[in-house]
């Protein structure tokens, strides 16, 4: 495999732990938590009769999922080579339950699954499906793992799993974020790089020229293209759902630079729906300003950080495609979350990871941070020392 990630096998060492990486999943999550109390605590009063509905659970689920992200990390990351195949169609079996009397309506989307006292969303599940299957499949083609048919698997199993997000659970901005994922690890694996930069600046055309239409030719239809309307055009379309946009572009630009101060929000208090989900960065900032954002998102640079670095010096080519996997997955959320927030793209209901309410989210993104610790167990080093002439003698430890 001539990729740019290499795929050497190396015997780990059994004592080194990415700590650095649990250590920042760990702020990332307190913060959230502080940010999630600020943001909800209103709402939650008003709704629930309890300021602390929507913390008490997040705070559980997440102390619970930190626990077991730990437990699980001392799993060797192999098993999952023989899981991953039984993984995928699991995770396509539960998205098609959403459609049978076990799924269940929130918010008007039909996206949910209710099996006893569980209540998850499958599809996140199908992103950790594909960060464990995609890598799979590259692995068993070793050196044939070249050229264009050797892409055509892979991808596949990518759009398969992503459209059945988008058919079965109506969910299109996961149903992306599964098919980017996929892109994105055949990208880093496959040994050619102009053909992948070619079809990137393709799809990007078609989507500026997708825009201009809508633009000159005022196009209406589904709700999707409504949102793109609203994102144009937010004033003109706010009963129909411009007005989020514009309370959450209130709300970052009102904090200036060092922010109201913790808990001094006025859009959390009714003016922005849904504060506590995707529009929480909106919050971050009105509270704690500019400054408050920049460090939230040098928190995630730091986290992606540590996923490139376990990457790069992964044990064997399956845990760096993992990795990697799994660092294109929170990149994007993160991204499009703030992107959404800024009003640079239409709304998509991404939420920021770690610190939008949300237990399915929480509970399976520390399940990709178990794998990421896991993969971190077989890294081994060199360090240089020299013999008695002087010269360079590279060791491993």
């Amino acid at each position: 495999m001539s990729g740019r990630i290499s795929g050497k096998n190396r015997k780990g060492n059994p004592d080194y732990y990415d700590y650095s990486l649990l250590a920042v999943v760990i702020l990332l999550t307190g913060f959230g938590l502080v940010m999630l109390y600020s943001t909800s605590s209103y709402v939650a009063e008003v709704k629930f009769g309890n300021d602390m509905y929507y913390f008490s659970r997040q705070a559980l689920i997440s102390l619970g999922a930190i626990v077991a992200a730990i437990l699980i990390s001392r799993i060797d990351y192999h098993v999952l080579m023989k899981l991953g195949g039984w993984l995928f169609l699991l995770s396509i079996a539960l998205m098609a339950l959403v459609r049978t009397r076990f799924g269940i309506t929130i918010n008007h989307a039909r996206r949910w699954v209710k099996l006893g006292p569980f209540q998850f969303q499958p599809s996140e599940i199908a992103k950790i499906a594909i960060i464990v299957f995609v890598p799979l499949l590259i692995v068993k083609m070793g050196k044939n793992f070249k050229g264009f048919r050797a892409c055509v698997l892979p991808m596949l199993s990518g759009i398969l799993l992503a459209g059945c997000a988008y058919v079965l659970t109506e969910n299109l901005s996961t149903g992306i974020i599964i098919f980017l994922i996929t892109f994105f690890i055949i990208f880093v694996a496959h040994p050619k790089t102009a053909p992948f930069i070619i079809l990137m600046v393709i799809a990007a055309a078609a989507a500026g020229v997708g825009v201009w239409a809508l633009v000159h030719y005022s196009v209406s239809g589904s709700f999707r293209i409504q949102r793109i309307l609203v994102w144009l055009n937010p004033e003109k379309y706010s009963e129909e759902g411009g007005y989020q946009i514009m309370q959450a572009l209130y709300a970052l630009g009102s904090g200036g630079i060092f922010g109201k101060g913790l808990g001094n929000s006025t859009q959390k208090l009714g003016s922005l729906p849904e504060a506590q989900n995707d529009m929480i960065f909106s919050i971050v900032c009105e509270e704690l300003g500019v400054f408050g954002g920049i460090i939230l998102i040098l928190l995630f640079v730091y986290l992606l950080y540590r996923l490139f670095f376990i990457a790069r010096n992964a044990n064997d080519l399956y845990g760096s495609l993992m990795v990697t996997g799994i660092f294109a997955h929170i990149a994007l959320q993160v991204i499009l979350n703030i992107c959404v927030v800024l009003n640079l793209i239409p709304t998509t209901g991404i939420t920021l990871p770690f610190v939008s309410y949300g237990g399915t989210s929480v509970l399976f993104l520390m399940m990709e941070m178990s794998i990421a610790l896991s993969v971190s167990r077989g890294i081994r080093f060199q360090k240089e020392e020299r013999d008695l002439w002087g010269s360079v003698v590279e060791e491993e430890y």
